[in-house]
């Protein structure tokens, strides 16, 4: 029996595995990185170890310390998580070897699986269908996804539309795939445009139905639901049956998925490849067929690898239907860009059905050393219908303040006309025009609930004439002006006058006005703002919640300090990273959309390109620095006509 067990991991998959071990009376310890010691999951366990340093090569990925922090825990068994270490035969071996219980497969079944190129010649032999990968690829065999051999996630591919493109990204997937897994191999296989990706869920070789996460982006996954939607019968039995085969052709034990490319045109699919862990997307799976897979994973390690399948239970049908989404700390405005700094607050609210797995909470610090995802929020209801309506309806009412989420995002998914009748694939987002931006302000009033929020807050901050109503005058020469300013630059005014019986606003009747919520009524119609005031004093942000959505501003200071500016042209660092490129040198002429640099923050890679065509004037930046967010790059003289 299991006593005390360790978790391998961070964030959210730490907190889910810490759930499951209170129910069932076992005491958990968490290790973590010095970014992560005030997270929410360190101190949800009954004993947490520090690895010292930042980056994951530093702390998370070195076998000898996890091992010594369970030894020093006194930590009788391992859970791996998933990322990081889960799928490392080498990892496995280590545990088994300190005499401790791996939370997992066997070993081999792992190293079997772990590069994508064994895993397919294993499929092959074993009679699962496959993605065939031309030996020497001409225009016909058009488009071509380039894939990293030892991991997942999005990191290491690349979708090649030109043979002449294709030795490049061959070589970008490469650096990348080295980068977040440690190893640089990469294959080519055909690019289904519009395929789906459906995965099967295995206990062993026992099916817990299935599962589609077609809606991603850069490859990696956004919304997933079970089941799958639209898929005929004998199209699904016959991919839980390949899924069971793979499992069995290498004498799986525990949880883990089967992910296959599906082609709803043909109602063919292929295997894509075998993950052998636990995955994000786990929850709906519970949901629906009312398991708790991490409590079958304790089980399986426990019986150990001579009990076979005894004891796992039977699968029934599916019970509803549930739907997760990722929130993610990323600006999809701006290709997705992972965004860190203080979450100031963040708060999902109860309802029937919905679920949350979270990793942080509000003024967790998200850094720059991890993956962007902040929580998988799931809900779960009779039809597909309700719970896309239900889970739409939690992330609009969702209060999360002090980065930029892809939540808007997610809510306009969730509602499209598309998602709803099932119209999935890969290119879901690529094929369709959202509102991407993080704060669509439909509203106007917000900013005049911000400017009324931000005078109350004034006045009770008074030392004197407390009594006196907020701008009140004598003799009113002119309305009060504050200017406001959204994330895309755009500058709103608004023009309010302070009197004895309160304020007044064009075009509005002002209800109520207090620091933190103002009640405005436009045409006989009320609506109340919920409003967060922080930053400094001329300067704040201001974060307006209220039933028409999230806009978070900035006030426009009176005064602008002269140091603060920058130079015409200047490229500055959209996030916290390191320069791990330099494209260009000082005095370069360059095109507009050349690469100037490569940032790479969060695992993931991104490049800095010219905005104009021009000369590059200042490079102040070299490779291996470190960055902060704002942070000049290059300046890049624009062409004079």
């Amino acid at each position: 029996m299991i006593t005390r067990l360790l978790v391998a991991n961070r964030a959210e998959i730490a907190g889910r595995v810490f759930r499951t071990c209170r129910d069932l009376g076992i005491e958990t310890v968490a290790v973590h990185s010095d970014p992560d010691a005030h997270l929410p999951y360190v101190r949800e366990a009954d004993l947490a170890v520090r690895l010292p340093g930042s980056t994951p090569a530093e702390t998370y990925l070195r076998i000898d310390l996890v091992l010594d922090a369970a030894r020093r825990a006194g930590a009788d068994a391992v859970h791996p998580g998933y990322g990081f270490l889960s799928e490392n035969a080498d990892f496995a071996r280590a545990v088994l070897d300190a005499g401790l219980v791996w939370v997992g497969p066997a070993p081999e079944s792992i190293e079997a699986m772990g590069s994508k190129i064994r895993a397919k010649e294993i499929m092959r032999a074993a009679g699962v269908p496959v993605l065939e990968a031309p030996e020497q690829p001409t225009d016909a065999d058009l488009p071509l996804l380039v894939k990293a051999s030892a991991g997942g996630g999005g990191r290491g591919m690349r979708v090649v539309r030109t043979l002449a493109d294709l030795g490049t990204e061959v070589a970008r997937a490469r650096e990348e795939a080295a980068s977040a897994f440690g190893d640089g191999t990469v294959f080519v296989e055909p690019y289904v445009e519009r395929g789906r990706h459906v995965e099967v869920q295995l206990v062993g070789s026992v099916v817990f139905g299935d599962r589609d996460c077609s809606v991603q982006r850069r490859h990696q996954k956004v919304v997933e639901e079970s089941p799958a939607p639209g898929i005929p019968d004998e199209v699904r039995a016959a991919m839980h049956e390949a899924a069971r085969t793979a499992a069995e052709a290498i004498d799986y034990r525990g949880a883990g998925t089967v992910e296959f490319l599906y082609d709803p045109a043909t109602e063919r699919f292929w295997f894509l490849e075998m993950n052998t862990r636990l995955q994000v997307e786990h929850p709906v799976t519970e949901l629906v067929h009312g398991v708790d897979l991490v409590a079958l994973q304790l089980r399986a390690a426990e019986a150990g690898p001579s009990a076979g399948q005894a004891g796992v239970l039977q699968a029934g049908l599916p019970q509803g239907h549930a739907i997760e989404v990722r929130l993610y700390a990323e600006d999809p405005a701006a290709d997705y860009q992972p965004q860190s700094g203080t979450l100031t607050t963040f708060e999902v609210p109860a309802a029937p059905g919905i679920r949350v797995d979270a990793g942080f909470a509000s003024g967790s610090e998200v850094s720059t050393h991890y993956d962007a995802m902040l929580a998988k929020v799931v809900a779960h209801a009779p039809t597909r219908e309700q719970a896309a309506r239900t889970l739409a309806g939690v992330l609009s009412r969702a209060r999360i303040h002090g980065l930029v989420t892809n939540r808007d995002l997610l809510v306009d998914v969730l509602r499209s006309p598309a998602f709803l009748a099932g119209d999935l694939s890969t290119a879901f987002l690529g094929d369709r025009t959202f509102d991407q931006r993080p704060e669509h302000p439909q509203d106007p009033d917000a900013a005049v609930a911000a400017a009324l929020a931000l005078a109350e807050r004034a006045g009770a901050a008074r030392a004197v004439q407390r009594g006196i109503p907020v701008a009140w005058r004598n003799v009113v020469s002119q309305p009060q002006r504050t200017e406001l300013e959204q994330r895309d630059g755009t500058v709103t005014t608004v023009e309010w006058l302070g009197t004895r019986d309160g304020y007044l606003v064009d075009g509005l009747a002002v209800v109520a006005a207090a620091p933190r919520q103002v009640t405005l009524e436009r045409d006989g119609v009320r609506t109340t703002y919920d409003v967060v005031v922080g930053g400094p004093a001329g300067a704040e942000t201001v974060d307006v919640d209220s039933p028409r959505g999230h806009v978070r501003l900035v006030r426009v200071p009176r005064f602008v300090d002269p140091a603060d500016q920058v130079a015409s042209g200047s490229l500055l660092a959209p996030m916290p990273g390191t320069v791990v490129r330099v494209a260009v040198e000082q005095g370069q002429q360059v095109r507009a959309g050349d690469p100037v640099l490569v940032l790479e923050a969060m695992k993931m890679q991104h490049t800095v390109a010219a905005p104009t065509a021009g000369t590059v004037t200042e490079l102040p930046v070299t490779t291996g620095q470190q960055v902060a967010a704002g942070e000049v790059l290059a300046v890049v003289e624009e062409e004079q006509a």
